[in-house]
């Protein structure tokens, strides 16, 4: 990586000591800075290898692609002689007073989501592909083979309590293995073991636990949950330190913990866990209500807000959703649609690809057409559709018009799993012809939009030229 490069970019959002906290998702470079009037936009925008930038729910975003953990790796090392260890979350996040709630849970749910979905979309894609084997009678779904297979895709999922707990504790600035301490609480076998044979509707099972005969443990199954665990996170780290605020300093070292763990243990299982599961569980059935109101329509909406949710980095909203689709009913008709805008874009953009002159520039809309291809969509919006207003419209047209068709068969997924091509095979089924035929409409439609509107507006489109994106 460039030094030159990372210490500008430290520059030109105001130098080290104004970042509070920098961290990123699969694409994007996330900074929380002092004072974002420091931050010169046009500058970091011409940087090589910068797709863009831009100011939202109060981050500075740039936007760099597939090679942003690199990116992300050497701003850190540069920070760390300034900073310390905590060079991936600088300083007091000193503006948190002075931003809404929307926000609090953007920072919190990208920065949460953001390096974890590497696990999650890996464990997804073997999933996808061990249910379209099986579908397919290739492999046995009793087999050993399919056990081990199903083992090593599902264990993210189950365990996934302890990997939000780890990745919040970075966001909330507070001890990551008391965070999994308390998910540890949240998963244990004996609240595991009550919640299924209350489930199983097992004769005598407890659907509450109670503590010292006053506080009320509601039974829950805590695993793949995305809320609870967010939430405990967040009250251990306001509980960790006011403990270590009163206790004296001899003491710290083995009672500040023990005292911690202990209260945020507490709160968790008390009153934060079961109000987790049942946001969790409003949320989703704030969705399916869009659902059941018209599926098409659901998924009219759902496809036009995809590309702009995308484009302003709150595309992560909708993971918890998803997640808790999964846990409640074993399926989601999320997903799907986040696979036609991806497509739509893809297709858009290889629209563009016939409209472009130069061969450097056909280099660069090419390269973002087959990362849109595969999941990863920044490049094509950012590097390439932001610059054609047409091709943007003709993408949310095609995403709305795509996500409405498969709503209308009822396509479901079931299983976490990245939104690209190759996630075909995990629709191995019934609804398999369903996603193709979506697949085909939503490049089919947004390439021939785009390419018939940005030529019929070609002498009054503004083109601009494709400049800093080779790699």
């Amino acid at each position: 990586m460039n030094t030159e490069i990372i210490q500008s970019v430290i520059k030109l959002v105001g130098g080290a000591g104004n970042i509070n906290k920098v961290w990123h998702c699969m694409t994007r470079l996330r900074f929380d800075l002092r004072d974002e009037n420091k931050v010169a936009w046009e500058e970091i925008k011409n940087l090589p290898g910068v797709l863009g930038a831009q100011s939202q729910s109060g981050q500075v975003q740039i936007i760099i692609g597939p090679k942003v953990n690199i990116w992300y790796e050497a701003i850190v090392s540069q920070l760390e002689p300034v900073c310390g260890n905590n060079a991936g979350s600088t300083g007091n996040v000193s503006t948190k007073g002075r931003k809404s709630l929307v926000s609090m849970f953007m920072d919190t749910v990208s920065g949460v989501f953001g390096p974890i979905v590497p696990a999650i979309a890996g464990a997804g894609m073997i999933k996808g592909l061990l249910a379209g084997l099986i579908a397919l009678k290739v492999v046995s779904a009793k087999s050993e083979t399919v056990m081990i297979i199903d083992l090593i895709a599902s264990g993210v999922f189950y365990f996934l309590p302890f990997f939000l707990a780890v990745s919040a504790a970075k966001i909330f600035k507070t001890n990551e293995y008391l965070a999994a301490a308390v998910a540890a609480c949240l998963m244990y076998p004996t609240l595991m073991d009550a919640a299924k044979a209350l489930a199983s509707h097992t004769a005598g099972a407890p659907d509450v636990l109670y503590f010292m005969q006053v506080l009320p443990v509601s039974v829950f199954n805590y695993s793949a949950s995305v809320i609870p665990v967010i939430f405990s996170v967040l009250a251990l780290s306001y509980i960790h330190r006011w403990v270590d605020r009163f206790m004296p300093d001899v003491l710290k070292t083995v009672f500040t913990p023990t005292l911690t763990l202990f209260i945020a243990a507490l709160v968790s299982l008390t009153l934060i866990g079961p109000a987790g599961i049942y946001l969790g569980k409003l949320l989703a059935f704030g969705i399916q209500g869009l659902f059941d109101v018209s599926a098409v329509f659901a998924g009219f909406i759902v496809g036009a807000i995809r590309p702009v949710a995308i484009l302003t980095g709150m595309h992560h909203a909708m993971t918890p959703i998803a997640l808790q689709n999964f846990t409640d009913q074993g399926w989601d008709m999320l997903m799907p649609m986040m696979f036609m805008a991806n497509m739509a874009i893809a297709g858009s953009t290889f629209a563009i690809y016939f409209h472009v002159k130069t061969r450097e520039q056909k280099s660069v809309v090419l390269s973002a057409a087959i990362s849109g291809l595969l999941g990863i969509t920044e490049p094509a919006l950012f590097g390439v559709l932001t610059r054609y207003k047409k091709a943007f419209i003709a993408t949310t047209i095609s995403s709305s018009v795509a996500s409405a068709f498969i709503a209308f068969f009822g396509v479901r997924l079931y299983g976490y799993i990245l939104s690209s091509i190759f996630s075909l095979p995990a629709y191995i089924g019934p609804y398999f012809i369903y996603i193709v035929m979506g697949v085909v409409l939503s490049l089919g439609l947004s390439f021939t939009l785009t390419y018939l509107m940005v030529v019929k507006n070609k002498g009054t489109e503004q083109t601009v030229p494709l400049v800093n994106q080779t790699r």
